[in-house]
């Protein structure tokens, strides 16, 4: 029986015992006094059923951890994350260690694990290296082409619109994506920065063999950017726009707020994957896990804000911007799965495909790759 369902036996039986003690003092009553006292018997009931409700120490807030989440940490033991460079939301959960202080009096310990991208991630997660872990859509798509195995379950409810850009050397005569024609052009294999590549060569009329496409890692990549030994990358944060990109060359002249007209945030999503034993065996670490994430993505919100209030006048922000910030402070962060990203998703994997650039037709939707769920963890 569960914490619920006893707190509203013990409520009814004592608004019964409330109705029968005072019934009995009822019974030497005229008629219609009898009518008038069971009125207020019944009204009587209800009252204790809501006292009872409210002051009976059953429930989650008192108890501490529910028994789901106390039988799951006992077979999980230890909470593997993956993180990517750059996801500023798994970032700030490891550097406030809010899933710490959650999972410590349930037993259960993380351990933090670096990665470069989130094709790496997904591998570790097929491998059963990692538990958890965020980053890129674009990546899984590849990654279930490959018949790797994993867990979409939710997504960042805001896509940074300067977060992906293609940059070419500072001093270029290189003004335009249509000038790229017979340019090297470094971008990594599988990667978002891919897709974006694809829809950008796409909107200015080039087909992907109108580039030589060069398939780099980041740290490969950027030494040959430097020298000049390709002209162009297509990268992800944080060497598109984030304060560390001013310690890398070159400048930007295509970025996703100038290739997508709607919300790059469902086109491009940012997502969070489970390996498949977690979504499966453990559903209330997850909700935790995702709850978690929010609130720290929350957390980076407000003080962004903080910090721009204060220094308002120096940086000279505008009301606009003021208030999208103040919007954005009191939003969620991070939001379950859901149609419209998967759909976003799928538009991907069905250029991929038309492309040849993954090998089979995928199903982002398919429920073993996909889980929408239907529990609430966004209150």
């Amino acid at each position: 029986m569960t914490a619920q369902h006893r707190r509203l036996l013990l409520a009814l039986l004592g608004g019964a015992l409330a109705v029968l003690l005072l019934g009995g003092l009822a019974q030497g009553l005229p008629l219609r006094a009898r009518s008038l006292e069971t009125v207020a018997l019944f009204l009587l009931f209800v009252v204790s059923c809501l006292v009872l409700d409210r002051c009976l120490p059953l429930g989650r807030a008192d108890k501490g951890p529910v028994p789901s989440e106390r039988d799951e940490a006992r077979r999980l033991g230890q909470l593997r994350i993956g993180v990517p460079e750059g996801l500023v939301h798994l970032e700030a959960l490891r550097r406030q260690q809010r899933l710490e202080r959650r999972l410590a009096p349930l037993g259960v310990s993380v351990v933090w694990r670096d990665y470069l991208c989130a094709s790496a991630l997904l591998q570790a997660l097929n491998a059963g290296e990692i538990d958890f872990c965020g980053g890129g859509g674009t990546p899984s798509v590849f990654a279930q082409a490959a018949d790797l195995l994993f867990v979409r379950v939710a997504r960042d409810k805001y896509t940074n619109p300067g977060g992906e850009a293609i940059l070419v050397g500072g001093d270029s005569p290189i003004r335009a994506v249509a000038e790229l024609r017979g340019c090297r052009v470094a971008v990594e294999e599988g990667s978002t920065a891919h897709y974006v590549l694809v829809r950008a060569l796409n909107q200015a009329g080039l087909d992907p063999e109108s580039v030589e496409i060069v398939f780099l890692s980041r740290s490969e990549a950027l030494p040959q950017f430097r020298s000049g030994a390709v002209q162009a990358w297509s990268v992800w944060v944080p060497y598109a726009d984030s304060p560390r990109r001013k310690d890398y060359p070159g400048r930007s002249i295509a970025s996703l707020q100038d290739l997508f007209d709607h919300d790059p945030s469902l086109q491009l999503p940012t997502l969070y994957y489970a390996a498949q034993d977690l979504a499966r065996h453990s559903p209330a670490i997850l909700k935790l896990v995702l709850e978690e994430i929010n609130e720290a993505g929350a957390q980076v919100n407000r003080d962004h804000l903080a910090a721009v209030e204060r220094l308002r006048d120096q940086l000279q922000v505008s009301d606009e911007w003021l208030n999208r910030l103040r919007g954005l402070s009191s939003e969620r962060s991070v939001v379950p799965l859901d149609s419209l990203a998967l759909k976003g998703l799928q538009h991907q994997a069905d250029v991929l495909l038309d492309l040849k650039l993954i090998p089979q037709r995928v199903r982002v939707a398919d429920g073993t790759y996909s889980l929408v769920m239907r529990q609430n963890w966004t209150v």
